[in-house]
């Protein structure tokens, strides 16, 4: 197998805001994470979420050579390990401490297996046809709940502004609970409410992750299908989706409005591509190698 990837900082709107993505290899198998936390929340942890996304994702690759273990184990015990780093000296527990999405797609001998926590999106591609889109809903879903409060407010008045903060606090209260949404970050039984695929290796041309900064190019921009995004990243590969993508923030739509009142954009941005050897018969890659 042969991966690429590309990855773009966002939220220019932050003064040394770093990219707060991860994205890595091993032989057979590729990591995205997609990290997550709230501005000036600095006093629970003092660490930051990019350096939680990188320890995890660290933690997540050095375990998954092991095929003995299914992807939700060895995720567990990647939050686990990194948890247990900065418990004793941050807040790991409140709401708003570093946490992350995750993607995870790993080779074996006749499939692939993959594993979404959040809304990173994977895709399942196979030439010819429209690829498989594998989602992960459920904080979209507990979110438009949660905004519904605000119906009919006109926004920057006082009531919408009184009522945002319940709102925030809300969809806070829904991460990592039953009936809520889940993510990597603390507690290691999220990793077992991951969403998980296992798929053929027959006829599969190649896999993409993605985080939710590059999914926007479909939903809520619009201004691609999946078919679109998975045919970009099998030809012209990652940089050329990322390259897309900043194109479409950078003269945005004027009949577009963001979805919601917390839209940030651009956000951080990263794609990669794991690209599965050609059929019996036909000229083979190399045996893997990364492109960065």
């Amino acid at each position: 197998m042969q991966v690429s990837w590309a990855t773009s900082a966002g939220h220019a709107e932050r003064p040394g805001h770093v990219n707060e993505d991860f994205v890595g290899a091993v032989a057979d198998a590729v990591v995205v994470l997609d990290g997550a936390g709230i501005p000036g929340a600095e006093h629970l942890c003092h660490h930051g979420v990019a350096w939680y996304t990188r320890r995890l994702g660290g933690a997540l690759l050095g375990r998954l050579p092991d095929h003995g273990r299914p992807l939700t184990d060895l995720l567990a015990a990647a939050i686990e390990e990194v948890a247990g780093l900065h418990r004793d000296t941050c807040d790991v527990a409140d709401s708003s401490s570093p946490q992350a999405t995750v993607a995870v797609a790993r080779v074996a001998a006749d499939h692939v297996d993959c594993l979404l926590l959040g809304d990173c999106t994977l895709l399942l591609a196979r030439p010819g046809q429209d690829p498989d889109v594998l989602t992960d809903r459920r904080e979209e879903a507990v979110r438009q709940e949660c905004l519904r409060a605000l119906t009919g407010m006109p926004l920057g008045s006082a009531a919408h502004d009184r009522a945002l903060s319940g709102v925030r606090a809300e969809f806070r209260a829904g991460r990592n609970t039953v009936g809520g949404f889940w993510v990597a970050k603390d507690d290691p039984a999220a990793a077992h409410e991951a969403v998980v695929e296992t798929a053929s290796l027959e006829g599969l041309g190649g896999v993409g992750l993605l985080t939710n900064g590059v999914a926007r190019l479909v939903d809520p921009y619009g201004r691609a299908g999946w078919g679109e995004v998975a045919m970009v990243l099998g030809t012209d590969g990652p940089t050329a989706l990322v390259r897309w993508l900043r194109d479409v923030e950078g003269a945005p739509d004027d009949d577009w409005e963001a979805p919601d009142d917390d839209w940030e954009a651009p956000d951080d941005a990263t794609a990669a591509w794991l690209a599965l050897p050609r059929p019996s018969g036909d000229a083979h890659p190399p045996a893997t190698r990364l492109v960065r």
